[in-house]
């Protein structure tokens, strides 16, 4: 089933699987519609029986292992249907039937079928009842990018010498640069001859062109991209040429350079912004150091902490392409850092509690923001020169994050308002960014502060 709808789409044909029951009755497992035309059934026919008429042909085509081919075509209402019979075999052993079924008449699909890729259908077709396709271990069409029959087809003959080329397939490589009709010349020789010098070319290039293995592989000159599809045709045992698909995938590939230089363009940003940020970050640790001033020094220490905590997201989003963080291997460096400034004396120790998970660039901005300054209020206020610890236990659930920053301290003072720069900050960030809201409230026990943050995150 993974690779039948070549031979679906070269013959313009229904393929209907059918399986030999206990009952001895045919069930149809599986159904492909041709994407080259028009199909014979409107309808879903997986799990219906074989009409009774037809089923001493589909016996016979299991008992011999043969292709069978109704004498006159099936009617069915207005139109007339021609039905052809092939056994699958496996392992020697015919283990169900094939239904080909192609609707009589010149025109098919509203347009004119050509008579080598029905000739082609009919080589996959006994390849098919002789056990030799699907071809074992071979790209089938339904690998993402795979090309398939209306993208452009190619027959080659023993040789690898083109016997007939689709119109598209003629375009393909014409664009490719392949001048002149490519019908009887040797593919491989045309293409390899257009290849510039020392231009690096897959490895299985020359097999593909010359039809003697099953493989995939791509071409590419002058900023053309063939993405190139071997079936090698095998009749009694021998070569009988091969099938090529071909798929100019050339405005794939620009948009994939597209999207690769956009997110190397982004990544090298958030380095540079990192590295400014650092920057910013010892100049404001050098003025503090030359501070006379004990608020100054202290104000610009805060400030220090603050960009160094933001330089620590860009870091990491410098090494992502998809602007989301492992916010979990960004906290604990950002958790480290703010208590190491914030404690002066004592022994604070930290812990973390349950995971944040992937967070996107926006919300881990403002996050990590806030859970500094809240570790460093934790540490400065609520253990001031004592021994502690703080914890920060997290929860999430899809979007929704629910953050509790504990401290065993003294604990809040009943009356106290909030009114410092750090809350105002985390006030704004948690209101605005991250759409959520923080309450300061008694620890478990009684002992220090619980300061609980609920925000909702971008799709993570």
């Amino acid at each position: 089933m993974a690779d039948w709808q070549v031979v679906a789409d070269l013959s313009v044909s229904d393929l209907v699987l059918w399986v030999h029951t206990d009952s001895g009755r045919f069930v149809a497992a599986a159904h492909s519609r041709p994407a080259t035309g028009a199909t014979v059934h409107l309808e879903d026919v997986i799990g219906r029986r074989m009409p009774a008429a037809r089923e001493a042909m589909a016996l016979e085509a299991l008992m011999s292992g043969q292709i069978v081919v109704a004498a006159a075509p099936e009617w069915t209402g207005s139109s007339a249907v021609r039905e052809e019979y092939v056994p699958v075999i496996h392992d020697s052993q015919a283990i169900a039937v094939i239904t080909r079924e192609t609707a009589v008449g010149v025109l098919r699909g509203g347009r004119i079928v050509d008579k080598p890729l029905e000739e082609l259908a009919d080589a996959l077709c006994l390849m098919i009842a002789q056990g030799a396709f699907p071809i074992n271990g071979a790209a089938t069409g339904m690998r993402h990018g795979t090309p398939r029959v209306g993208d452009g087809v190619v027959s080659l003959d023993d040789d690898g010498v083109v016997t007939y080329a689709s119109p598209n397939a003629q375009s393909c490589f014409h664009r490719l640069g392949v001048a002149g009709d490519i019908e009887g010349c040797q593919l491989a020789e045309a293409v390899t001859s257009i290849i510039p010098e020392r231009t690096p070319v897959d490895e299985t290039m020359a097999v593909v062109l010359m039809g003697r293995q099953a493989w995939l592989t791509e071409v590419e000159v002058g900023g053309v991209f063939l993405s190139l599809r071997s079936i090698p045709l095998r009749k009694d045992g021998a070569r009988a040429g091969a099938l090529l698909l071909v798929r100019d995938v050339s405005e794939i590939r620009r948009r994939e350079q597209v999207l690769m230089n956009k997110d190397a363009t982004i990544r090298e940003i958030h380095h540079r912004v990192k590295n400014n940020l650092q920057t910013v970050s010892a100049l404001l640790r050098m003025q503090a150091r030359r501070a006379t001033n004990e608020e100054t020094r202290a104000a610009l220490t805060e400030a220090e902490r603050r960009v160094g905590t933001i330089a620590t997201v860009h870091a990491a989003l410098s090494q992502n392409v998809d602007e989301k963080v492992d916010f979990d291997e960004v906290f604990s460096s950002v958790l480290r850092s703010a208590a190491a400034v914030a404690t002066p004396t004592g022994q604070v120790s930290t812990r973390l509690e349950g995971e944040f998970g992937v967070v996107d660039a926006d919300s881990a901005q403002a996050l990590a923001t806030v859970l500094a300054e809240l570790v460093t209020n934790a540490v400065e206020h609520g253990l001031e020169d004592r021994d502690g610890t703080v914890t920060v236990r997290a929860q999430r659930d899809g979007g929704r994050l629910t953050v509790h920053v504990i401290d065993d301290g003294a604990g809040l003072v009943p009356g106290t308002e909030m009114t410092g720069l750090g809350t105002r900050i985390v006030s704004t960030l948690v209101r605005g960014e991250l759409c959520g809201s923080i309450d300061w409230q008694p620890a478990p026990g009684g002992h220090g502060t619980d300061v609980v943050l609920r925000a909702q995150l971008g799709e993570s």
